[in-house]
């Protein structure tokens, strides 16, 4: 039987079942419909400037366009999963709604560059989104770093006590992030802000189109140079999959921190009730199953990256039907990123810091070590030396079962050592492990002392338009 395919002039037979469920994409690229529609429009346009189609044309064209538009914002288009995709389903509804002239409306492209101006279309105004959910996000961190800017808590390496520093110079940590993620986002945009419809298959249109015309009708910045490279080219796609891998990785990171922070055995954070969820079996509990997604749900935005990647590898030039797998680990990736933004600009509000713990833990397992060899270093002993006594002095407390703050006067010279001995008094010692002094004395651009952490909310808040 020959088949009715839009592109089925040539077959004697149709698809098989299985070659029509393997080969559509109906099911996920019909997300791109407005956005084929408005490209459909502007190369309507183009066409009239070609003389392709009179204004008569046009005017029956775009008035199609628009009729489809108002039935998809409706709800009411009945898509067709034997026409493939959503851009031969839109192409077949609109001759439904004006006759045979509808016929004329892929003149001069071809699906290799309608679906990538649709995508780049889509792209462009994803990337937006994210950045605006990343700008909400940041802002919560702004103000939780505001409430919590003096409380000291330990800062880690290896997930071992480190040095003390401040709460709000912790969250700050992810603005940080957020920011060098928003950067990656215009990069993105920029990569698809580049108009290639006009590139036809494959060669370039055979008609008379104004590109810079549609490209400006559009609002694509820029046109594509060659058009062999403009319809094989995925790379914007794999640039919003590294940036929303990237975020993922960012958001897996402070999942991972509230997860530790919210346990019994940290003791720092508990987070609100609307973010947890308690067990089927176990009454007392209350888990922190939405910093658990934020870790978890990062595996499938790597994924997505590596499977997008893997099927680009080995593609000779120009479309190949491989190309089809780009979207939905796009979709998927934008999906999961936005959304875990959503909930985490929801969340942070709810969090509850238990600042006196956080301050106790501060000071313990002998975070305030380096602080006592910079003291020596400023006696004049060299750091190696100093380093070594400090260490010498953890030993002794951890066989007298003491901390440094324990320390009786007399203790202090065995502690440290015969170099180190009479370089500082029990009382200069005393002051060099003082909580408040080493905060203080990181007073350095990025430190964690209070001026400069509360230095650099006042940044931000400038920055972030608060």
């Amino acid at each position: 039987m020959p088949t009715h395919k839009p592109w089925g002039g040539r077959f004697q037979q149709g698809s098989s079942r299985l070659t029509e469920l393997y080969t559509e994409s109906l099911s996920y690229d019909r997300r791109l419909a407005l956005y084929d529609l408005r490209g459909t429009g502007s190369h309507v346009k183009a066409l009239h400037k070609a003389r392709v189609l009179t204004s008569t044309e046009v005017s029956k064209m775009i008035a199609g366009l628009k009729a489809l538009e108002k039935d998809l914002r409706a709800g009411k288009i009945k898509w067709d999963p034997f026409l493939e995709d959503v851009h031969m389903n839109l192409e077949t509804l609109l001759v439904k709604k004006i006759g045979p002239l509808g016929k004329k409306v892929h003149t001069g492209r071809s699906r290799n560059d309608q679906v990538l101006t649709d995508l780049r279309l889509y792209v462009k105004d994803a990337v937006l989104n994210l950045g605006l959910a990343l700008l909400q996000v940041q802002r919560q961190f702004i103000l939780l770093a505001e409430k919590y800017t003096n409380v000291p808590m330990p800062g880690y390496t290896h997930l071992q006590r480190a040095q003390p520093v401040l709460l709000g110079h912790h969250l700050l940590a992810y603005v940080e992030m957020f920011e060098r993620d928003k950067h990656r986002l215009a990069a993105t945009y920029e990569a698809a802000d580049v108009l290639v419809l006009g590139s036809a298959a494959l060669a370039g249109t055979a008609y008379a189109i104004p590109r810079e015309f549609v490209a400006k009708d559009l609002g694509f910045a820029a046109v594509s140079q060659n058009s062999m490279d403009a319809v094989a080219d995925r790379d914007f796609v794999t640039d919003a999959l590294y940036a929303c891998a990237v975020m993922g990785i960012h958001l897996s990171r402070l999942g991972e921190e509230l997860v530790l922070w919210s346990s019994s055995e940290f003791g720092f954070v508990s987070i609100g009730d609307a973010f947890t969820t308690g067990s089927s079996i176990m009454p007392q509990k209350k888990n922190s199953d939405v910093a658990e997604l934020l870790r978890g749900k990062s595996g499938r935005l790597l994924g997505n990256l590596v499977a997008l990647l893997t099927a680009l590898k080995g593609l000779p030039l120009t479309y190949n039907r491989d190309l089809q797998e780009d979207k939905e680990p796009l979709f998927d990736s934008l999906d999961t990123v936005y959304l875990g933004l959503q909930v985490l600009g929801d969340l942070l509000p709810t969090l509850q810091f238990n600042t006196e713990r956080m301050r106790r833990a501060a000071l313990e397992n002998f975070s305030a070590a380096t602080d006592l060899a910079d003291a020596l270093v400023k006696k004049g002993l060299p750091f190696r030396d100093a380093h070594a006594a400090v260490g010498q002095a953890v030993a002794y407390c951890e066989r007298q079962l003491k901390n440094f703050e324990n320390l009786l006067p007399d203790e202090w010279p065995r502690a440290l050592g015969k170099k180190a001995a009479g370089l500082l008094t029990p009382l200069e010692c005393t002051k060099a492990i003082r909580l408040e002094n080493i905060l203080n004395i990181r007073n350095v651009t990025g430190g964690t002392a209070p001026g400069q952490v509360q230095k650099q909310i006042g940044r931000w808040k400038k920055k972030l338009g608060f």
